[in-house]
């Protein structure tokens, strides 16, 4: 059974920092490194969206309202990905998430972001 384990959330002002990590277990390195990975997050009372993915082979992509302030990386060798958020927005709170892009594993519990204005 994978299990995704996302910590690195907290409170933090406006135009601070912040970085998330993900552990994935109960995976191979070879099943882990072969997938795309993404971020996501949702906002309460709105649906989840994701803010970033990083493929197998470390290209990312990112959702316009992060681009330039969101950095996905990932360590295979660990199963690690990580998020590293800087000039962060209150609009950025949310419960943030990992998770393959497809043929997704069963959530993690997320890790809570609050930027405070």
């Amino acid at each position: 059974q994978v299990q995704l384990v996302e910590s690195g959330g907290g409170l933090v002002q406006a135009g601070g920092s912040m970085r998330l990590s993900c552990a994935v277990s109960g995976t191979t390195f070879s099943t882990f490194s072969f997938n795309a990975i993404g971020w996501y997050r949702q906002a309460l009372g709105k649906s989840r969206e994701r803010v970033a993915f990083i493929s197998n082979t470390g290209s990312t992509n990112y959702t316009d309202s992060v681009k330039g302030r969101f950095t996905i990386s990932r360590d295979n060798r660990e199963r690690t990905v990580h998020l590293q958020m800087n000039s962060l927005k209150p609009e950025d709170t949310a419960v943030y998430y990992c998770n393959k892009i497809s043929l997704q594993w069963p959530w993690g519990q997320g890790t809570q972001v609050t930027v405070s204005s």
